[in-house]
């Protein structure tokens, strides 16, 4: 049996397996960088960044999160057209679905350091799992 993280600030549903039964949501956020010939990284953008947590997440033995950043549509438009960017990797974020005010997206490289979960974070997001909630 499937779980539902319902996002009611934002309008969004995210599908999880059983398994992340009992799931947490840590908070944070995104700061897109300045695009210049000087290389400065000041922050001229940021955002919010909901991550899913496995339960059996721990210090100790960190799993794979699920990190969802929300963009507001002209913060997306922005980023498309290279007036900033978000970290390192050569490609933005994967957008995985919007409403008329978000654009919800997954960093380019949130899997990089293969943690626990990882592959299993991937199917779930082949099967996508973030949906638009109904208000």
């Amino acid at each position: 049996m499937a779980l539902l993280y319902k996002n009611t600030e934002y309008g969004f549903d995210f599908t999880l397996p059983a398994t992340w039964k009992d799931y947490s949501i840590v908070t944070d956020e995104w700061e897109g960088l300045a695009v210049s010939q000087a290389q400065t990284e000041e922050v001229i953008e940021n955002g919010p960044m909901n991550s899913i947590r496995h339960p059996q997440w721990t210090s100790e033995n960190p799993r794979q999160d699920i990190p969802i950043m929300i963009f507001t549509i002209e913060q997306w438009d922005s980023l498309q057209q290279e007036k900033f960017h978000i970290g390192a990797a050569p490609i933005g974020p994967k957008e995985l679905n919007r409403n008329e005010k978000y654009v919800f997206a997954i960093p380019a490289r949130y899997d990089f350091a293969f943690l626990t979960g990882y592959e299993e974070v991937e199917q779930i997001l082949e099967g996508k799992p973030l949906e638009i909630s109904e208000e």
